[in-house]
């Protein structure tokens, strides 16, 4: 199909739906139209932008050929020089297939992995920096888990991050974290080496996974580690396993064991969602790597080298020097980089 005739179709679609919700549909058909509509009505707005261009630029040529209006219509075409190209480039992106779970919030679990004490210590920097920029950018971030270490390090963080388009700007944000830096228990000045595995995962709701609770092991414990007089206590700590899968999730930030198990069912869907994601992404992508990677907690894909004050992407050979404001949330920089760098490997590979 040649992108015209697609474009005409996407109209003609966007006319029938109005015309559709204008009538009888109610209940579900009501709500899947609605949908559909406003998942169109932004390629529609783009595509009149550039038709009214391109009819402005037509228009502009025929008046090149009148001495009176040939200054005007040069000072006009030259705007639509610079104007047309932006706008083509703004309908294409448009085009490109949406991963459905860009709209969704997210979970986000942070671990020390390679470097003992220091990564535990990086890893609890980096919580604090995501939520740091989640509060930039309006979103809410609540803490599901955390453990501490003894010397005030992460353990294991687990937030969920609620807003629009959570995932969609933190998906490329999974993989492992290196960190080079004097720690402050070395008293020889070196520098050492540390790693932190991020996973961001997109908020499952209920119908993307299917869980039979005859395929869960629930078992509760009592709490241990800070936490208040209640550790030790009551058997408020609860670990799920999902039989068929072997995922295991254990949740004992709550007092209330019925809110850890709320907890740790969300993390589940997510995790079970994700596992799903992959498998699909994996079977689609087997003639395509994206140059962002692949989301694999296992990939390195960041350095940041505090004696230089360097943030380094190895995925797309960006370094910025302010690890200070990148720490404190000012992350758009790197984040905008990489949707522009994935938007950029899409549309060569739509070519």
């Amino acid at each position: 199909m040649n992108l015209d005739h697609k474009l005409d179709r996407i109209l003609s679609r966007a006319e029938e739906l109005r015309f559709l919700l204008s009538g009888n549909l109610n209940g579900e058909a009501f709500v899947k139209a609605s949908k559909e509509l406003a998942e169109l009505e932004p390629i529609e707005s783009r595509i009149t932008e550039l038709k009214t261009a391109e009819k402005s630029k037509l228009e502009a040529e025929q008046m090149l050929s009148d001495p009176e209006l040939k200054p005007l219509a040069e000072a006009e075409l030259e705007s639509l020089k610079q104007n047309l190209p932006a706008l083509e480039l703004s309908l294409r992106l448009a085009l490109l297939p949406k991963d459905e779970a860009d709209d969704r919030s997210a979970i986000l679990e942070i671990r020390p992995a390679a470097g003992g004490d220091e990564a535990g210590l990086f890893a609890a920097e980096l919580f604090q920096a995501y939520q740091k920029y989640a509060n930039l950018q309006g979103w809410r971030f609540e803490v599901l888990d955390y453990t501490e270490s003894e010397l005030g390090g992460l353990k294991e963080g687990i937030a969920e991050i609620t807003g629009k388009s959570v995932f969609a700007k933190l998906k490329f944000e999974s993989g492992v974290h290196r960190v080079q830096r004097v720690p402050a228990t070395e008293t020889q000045g070196r520098i050492h080496t540390s790693t932190v595995t991020v996973a961001v995962l997109p908020e499952a709701e209920d119908v993307d996974v299917d869980i039979n609770e005859s395929d869960l092991r629930i078992d509760v414990y009592r709490a241990s580690g800070a936490g208040g007089q209640h550790v030790n206590k009551t058997e408020s700590a609860v670990r799920i396993t999902h039989l068929p899968t072997g995922i295991v999730v254990a949740m004992q930030e709550e007092r209330s064991q019925h809110k850890n198990r709320a907890k740790a069912m969300k993390i589940l869907r997510a995790r079970m969602y994700e596992q799903q994601r992959a498998s699909l992404h994996a079977t689609r992508a087997e003639n395509r790597k994206s140059q962002v990677g692949t989301g694999d907690r296992s990939e390195r894909i960041r350095t940041y080298n505090f004696p230089q004050g360097r943030v380094s992407d190895h995925r797309i050979n960006l370094t910025l020097h302010k690890i200070d404001r990148i720490m404190q949330g000012e992350m758009d920089d790197i984040i905008d980089a990489l949707i522009a760098e994935d938007q950029a490997s899409r549309l060569a590979a739509d070519q």
